[in-house]
């Protein structure tokens, strides 16, 4: 029984051997096949990281791209609306300012229509009183030269009445004389 201890154990030490070694060989092939597969897939992974980095730094780039031309794009608006807002409000000022003064040119101008209607109710008035005065002075004038000619007529009878009156005392004084 002795040779079985040591037999036994031998028989299953050469069998562990024969798997061992089996397992050793293809052991040392597969652990560096492993390896190999988690180098590749670290090393895939650093690409796929890189890659994904350029893409991301690629896509910041262009975000960064498109908020600057959005952000110029928002300032040109909004300089524009500033711009619309600033013109808007000049034209209201101007417009304003027009107002004003067409509202002062008005009241100007209906006073100036007010004085120069004052004006001609005067004139009017003064040009009545002339016509007036002128139909005075044309009936006034033939008045007077009626009445010259009247006066002549009548210093012409006096002036015969005084010669025939002087005749007729140089008569009786030449009658008296004789």
């Amino acid at each position: 029984m002795n040779k079985a201890y040591l037999i036994i154990p031998l028989l299953g030490l050469l069998i562990f051997g024969g798997f061992y070694y089996n397992f050793a060989k293809g052991h040392d092939a597969h652990l560096a096949e492993i390896k190999a597969k988690a180098e590749n897939t670290k090393k895939e992974k650093v690409r796929q990281q890189i890659k994904d980095r350029e893409e991301a730094i690629k896509k910041a780039v262009e975000a960064s791209a498109l908020r600057t031309k959005e952000r110029a794009e928002k300032d040109k608006i909004e300089e524009e609306k500033k711009n619309n807002r600033q013109t808007a409000e000049d034209k209201r000022l101007r417009a304003n300012s027009d107002k004003t003064k067409l509202t002062d040119q008005v009241r100007r101008l209906k006073k100036d229509l007010d004085e120069v209607q004052e004006e001609i109710k005067k004139i009017e008035l003064e040009k009545k009183t002339l016509v007036d005065e002128q139909a005075f002075l044309k009936d006034y004038v033939k008045k007077a030269e009626s009445n010259v000619s009247y006066y002549r007529d009548l210093l012409d009878k006096i002036a015969l009445a005084e010669q025939a009156r002087a005749a007729a005392a140089a008569a009786a004084a030449a009658a008296k004389k004789s």
